[in-house]
């Protein structure tokens, strides 16, 4: 019997021969990794829904991110729990605010210089409703509400400056309120931070998949849920459509948030739009893995590099993860 001229597993024989040439890359710079940031001192507080996160005091935060920079990171996504809320999310503009403080903190240790600091800026973590914008109208018999568009651009680009003054980055509007980029980019440039990039999460999905974040970031709504302004799952099309608006509004960067249940979305983005692109691998996605591999389900430390390998195939430069330290190690 006549063998092939053409085999394919000539190439798979040996590691070496498979990292030669191997198609996608993982690099520890690619990986940024999540901050939950709390009030107090000496706070390291485990979250019950995603073995391994905590909630961190500014101290503690110092002392993770300068393991991530030792590590490699490519920077770090800064979230903050405030001491107290309100309906107007005012924690979240305040220049004493958590992230803020953080910032200003981080700022000065030689040993972040590497790290790039990326502060969310959305209000559902300030708010006593836990919606991302503000609540116009509410009938609580009926659960029936409005978060009202243009009030909230006008908070969150406050939120933006005030972050950016404060040393973020990058700032990276995760609210999904229309024309927020727009007016983020104006309040920026008034307030001098004109050098300062939006990474917008052009194409936020409504998914079941962000359950743990809300512990974590004591964001869970109060009444009603998100999916009158975060994007129905089922619409690829208008993903791209939002995407394109947030560029044409003065977005630098994207973020496609979840990951692995929209592999498709990331890949259609990568391929029309020729700008720097990131996904987030969120909560829920962490949190199933880690139960499979608390139960030996799956072997821990391939399922963790191969869920991250799929999220850069599809075509996001740099992935955030919660996975982001450990991957980092074990990619050396």
């Amino acid at each position: 019997m006549a063998y092939p001229a053409n085999r394919m597993r000539r190439l798979r024989r040996t590691e070496a021969l498979r990292s030669l040439v191997r198609e996608t890359h993982l690099h520890p710079g690619a990986l940024i990794a999540p901050v939950f940031l709390c009030p107090g001192e000496g706070v390291r507080r485990e979250i019950s829904s995603m073995p391994g996160v905590f909630n961190l005091s500014i101290d503690q935060a110092i002392q993770e991110a300068k393991a991530a920079a030792a590590l490699g990171l490519g920077g770090l996504l800064l979230f903050g729990l405030p001491e107290h809320k309100d309906d107007q999310a005012s924690g979240a503009w305040d220049a004493n605010g958590i992230v803020q403080q953080a910032l200003r903190a981080m700022k000065q240790e030689r040993a972040l210089d590497s790290l790039v600091l990326i502060a969310d800026v959305c209000l559902c973590e300030y708010t006593t409703h836990g919606h991302c914008g503000v609540v116009q109208q509410q009938k609580k018999s009926s659960a029936t509400f409005t978060v009202d568009n243009d009030t909230s651009v006008a908070l969150l680009a406050k939120t933006a400056a005030s972050l950016a003054q404060a040393g973020a980055d990058i700032v990276a509007p995760s609210d999904m309120m229309d024309g927020r980029v727009a007016a983020m980019r104006t309040a920026l440039d008034a307030a001098g931070c004109t050098e300062t990039p939006i990474l917008s999460y052009a194409a936020k999905f409504a998914s079941a998949f962000y359950g743990p974040f809300r512990e974590a970031a004591d964001s869970a709504p109060q009444f009603g849920d998100r999916r009158s302004y975060q994007m129905d799952g089922a619409n690829l099309r208008e993903a791209l459509r939002e995407i394109e608006l947030d560029l044409g509004e003065g977005a630098d960067m994207i973020l496609m948030k979840p990951a692995l249940p929209y592999l498709d979305v990331i890949h259609a983005a990568r391929t029309r739009f020729d700008v720097p692109l990131g996904a987030y691998q969120v909560s829920g996605e962490y949190s199933m893995l880690q139960a499979a591999f608390a139960r030996g389900w799956l072997e821990r430390d391939r399922a963790r590099l191969e869920s991250l390998l799929s999220i850069r195939r599809a075509g996001a430069d740099f992935i955030v993860t919660y996975f982001a330290q450990e991957a980092a190690q074990l990619l050396g």
